[in-house]
């Protein structure tokens, strides 16, 4: 293990986030379309990989997405960029969900960005203080 800006690596690679994006609509298409504007190899996000799903059991599309780098691009920046793309289809976001392990900064950088914290220092955060 090393420490690469603030984030623990393990491995060879930056950890993945999987993050999955829940529609409004049982419209799979939408949730590809959607995936289609996200994932990198179709234009989209740098660091993201994209798909839509069927959760036959909710009976609603979602949008699958790998990160494979949230500081290069982050949770926040995901999330808005479905919400927009499925705002032109008038579709809400109804929620979202993570699969498996999210470092921490990946949290605090979303936090930071919603909440506006000005002159933020990740060692703010109370269990970063006792980790120590």
């Amino acid at each position: 293990m090393n420490k690469k800006s603030g984030a623990t690596v393990i491995g060879a690679r930056f950890p993945l986030i999987a993050y999955n994006v829940n529609l409004g609509t049982d419209n799979i298409e939408i949730a590809n379309a959607i995936a289609k504007k996200i994932r990198h190899i179709s234009g989209g996000l740098r660091y993201a990989k994209a798909v839509g799903v069927m959760l036959t059991e909710r009976n609603i599309a979602q949008v699958s997405i790998n990160m494979v780098n949230y500081e290069k691009t982050s949770v926040y920046t995901i999330q808005e960029m479905v919400k927009m793309e499925a705002k032109r289809y008038g579709v809400p976001v109804v929620g979202a969900e993570v699969i498996g392990l999210i470092p921490m900064k990946a949290l605090i950088d979303c936090a930071e960005y919603y909440l506006q914290i000005e002159n933020f220092d990740i060692k703010q955060v109370l269990e970063t203080n006792l980790s120590e």
